[in-house]
């Protein structure tokens, strides 16, 4: 297969494999997003704009479709602290909010105007919310920001630009948030995990590693990662057909997955979520269906 990574797992094991292609209730097609609630239920948007919601092993619950696709479909989903789901509609330059049972809060609504202007967007890519209730969105682009909202969706400030330079961006596909609401960027395109303090007027860099490469420790297309609130960050590779386990200093403790079609294998895998018991679900995203693991 084109861009596979021939390094063997170091480490991990698969618990779960579940899911196949299609469009019809509980089938997938290139899943994108995943988000998981205190209840371990599973959310997950694929490329037919439905977000659909299922049981920690795969059964599923219930799903609803986002209020337009025609100019592309969403590929971010994040929870507020109040258990609110957080969609990145990418392609409509906004975020929308949705209770657990799908109803849409239409006066939630961060965005929905295309541009560079403060609350302007470019391709939405995830929305996080921090303890004070102000909310993070990553963009793409021409742009390649972070902005900061309050928890009315007031404009803040915003940081990054499109740029390799430190602090600068290209296509931060996700965010986390730490428990001292640090704010976590995948830095995709360019390889690499950077870390801001924006808990004042301004953001600040705080950390940031990862290199280019297919190497234990590089990266590749890092699309999402997740925070275990102890000590360990998980990467989802894109372009390398796996998961890394690290320090939150950046050092490798480990991967999971190589580039292939049967169980055990990856192909171009755009995100990842930690549940309660520690296992981590992967969308495996151009073999429609989801693989749980431990590593």
């Amino acid at each position: 297969m084109p861009g596979c990574v021939e390094a063997e797992a170091s480490s991990g094991q698969l618990e779960l494999l579940w899911g196949e292609a299609g469009e019809t209730p509980g089938k997938l097609k290139k899943p994108r997003a995943i988000a998981i609630d205190a209840q371990d239920q599973l959310y997950i948007v694929d490329m037919t704009g439905r977000v659909q919601v299922f049981s920690r092993d795969g059964e599923y619950l219930r799903g609803w479709r986002t209020p337009e696709v025609y100019n592309g479909k969403s590929s971010g989903l994040s929870f507020d602290r109040e258990g609110v789901l957080m969609v990145a509609d990418t392609h409509y330059f906004r975020v929308l909010f949705y209770t657990p049972q799908g109803e849409l809060l239409e006066d939630r609504t961060i965005g929905g105007v295309a541009g560079h202007g403060p609350g302007e967007f470019g391709f939405v890519t995830d929305c996080v919310q921090d303890s004070r209730g102000d909310y993070y969105v990553a963009e793409y682009g021409e742009y390649d920001r972070v902005q900061k909202f309050t928890g009315q969706g007031e404009f803040l400030f915003q940081w990054g630009g499109h740029g390799v330079e430190l602090g600068q961006l290209v296509r931060p596909q996700n965010l986390a948030i730490a428990a001292d609401d640090l704010i976590w960027a995948a830095d995709a395109c360019n390889h690499r995990i950077q870390v801001f303090d924006a808990r004042g007027d301004e953001a600040r860099l705080t950390a940031h590693w990862g290199e280019a490469g297919a190497e234990i420790g590089q990266l590749r297309y890092p699309y999402d990662l997740a925070l275990d609130g102890q000590g360990h960050v998980y990467v989802c590779e894109f372009g390398n057909h796996r998961v890394q386990k690290f320090t939150l200093q950046g050092e490798s403790l480990g991967a999971w997955g190589v580039g292939g079609r049967r169980p055990g294998e990856l192909y171009q895998p755009w995100a990842l979520a930690l549940d309660s018991q520690g296992a981590i679900h992967i969308l495996d995203s151009y073999n429609h269906r989801v693989q749980r693991i431990r590593l």
